[in-house]
């Protein structure tokens, strides 16, 4: 019989909602306001000071988020929104349903996009270049920011992954226009929702239009806009999360430094590390597996013990048919984001977890690479 048999499974991502969200839920309902209203607005104050940035938008998702702000760019057809192929679909998406044309570069060790690469692909046709902040890892920003000034660029960053996240000591987000997520599995969510970072007072006047069915005012029309708002009732379960957000980030610290402790010196394996100058906040863990191992048989045998990873994501976005093969993307050569989708594994990390149950995490991985 296993050693873990009778002990409760331990899942790659748990939402934590408590007596705080469903008391504010409460007094949501009892309100009467339940469509975008005051929660909504405390929830981008709260949102704005975590991303060091003036103003936060809130919206229904974070793909809404993403493309409101590629919409600010003002991007004309032939625009080119330079991005990472190793990353969710809806950073592509996004970029593409606003007619822009995704040029994809690859990624560093960090997983996260190559600066180098980015430098190498800027061109006359380059208006935005999009980082993701994968993983809750920092893409490095100073050499990105030093880019985008340099050629006049703008900076949307995926930061759908990133609450809290700091690169020099300065929190993503804080660039250009930072997009985050609240989806389900993120460090704070509200089941579903986005926002939006921004300094610039025009780009949150332009977001807050766009959002609202391009409505500056009741019936007063100042641009093509659509329905993009969050509800009072979705704020209220991400608002206690956002106040108690340094706690979550710093669990998931001290679970990610166990786990790289726990995983040290197994042969082959490639532990996510820290850029120097960066502040992660693990979203997820990721491990490259070593070479020769089947990653479904890893996370099978993963599973038999009790342990359910993730695989996030499976193919680079330019070996994908639908991206590789559209004619607004170019798919560029991405060597590592190739080799981090065949190799990589999301571990358990989240903050619902304690020291036991990432010691369980460590040892069904090196057991199932011992198979």
């Amino acid at each position: 019989m296993s050693a873990t048999a009778g002990l409760p499974p331990i899942t790659v991502a748990a939402p934590t909602v408590g007596a705080e969200e469903r008391a504010l839920v409460e007094q949501v309902l009892s309100s009467g306001q339940l469509a975008q209203g005051p929660m909504v607005a405390r929830l981008e104050e709260l949102a704005a000071a975590m991303a060091g940035a003036r103003h936060a938008v809130a919206t229904s998702s974070g793909t809404d988020a993403l493309e409101l702000a590629l919409e600010t760019c003002d991007l004309r057809p032939g625009d080119v929104v330079v991005t990472t192929p190793f990353t969710f679909a809806a950073t592509a998406n996004a970029a593409l349903r606003v007619g822009a044309t995704v040029r994809f570069v690859d990624v560093g060790v960090d997983l996260t996009i190559d600066p180098d690469a980015v430098g190498e692909a800027i061109d006359e046709r380059t208006r935005v270049v999009c980082p993701v902040h994968l993983y809750g890892q920092p893409a490095r920003m100073g050499e990105l920011e030093t880019l985008a000034g340099r050629h006049g660029l703008r900076l949307v960053e995926d930061a759908a992954q990133a609450h809290g996240a700091r690169c020099d000591g300065r929190p993503v987000g804080a660039a250009d226009l930072g997009c985050f997520s609240l989806y389900a599995t993120k460090n704070v969510t509200a089941g579903e929702g986005g926002l939006v970072t921004t300094d610039a007072d025009e780009d949150a006047d332009l977001l807050r239009v766009l959002r609202n069915q391009g409505m500056a005012g009741r019936y007063d029309y100042r641009a093509i806009g659509r329905n993009a708002r969050m509800t009072d009732l979705q704020a209220a379960v991400a608002v206690p999360q956002l106040e108690r957000l340094d706690q979550i980030n710093g669990t998931r610290a001290d679970n990610a430094l166990l786990l790289t402790e726990l995983l040290d010196g197994v042969d082959g394996l490639q532990r996510p590390v820290p850029v120097p100058g960066t502040q992660p906040v693990w979203h997820q863990y990721t491990v490259l597996l070593p070479e020769g191992h089947d990653r479904d048989e890893v996370v099978d045998a993963m599973a038999a013990d009790g342990v359910f990873c993730g695989v996030y994501y499976p193919h680079a976005l330019n070996d994908v048919p639908l991206y590789r093969d559209h004619p607004r993307v170019e798919a560029g050569c991405t060597p590592r984001a190739r080799d981090a989708a065949r190799r990589c594994l999301s571990l358990p990390v989240h903050h619902g977890l304690g020291g036991d149950e990432i010691e369980r995490v460590a040892a069904a991985l090196v057991s199932a690479l011992e198979r």
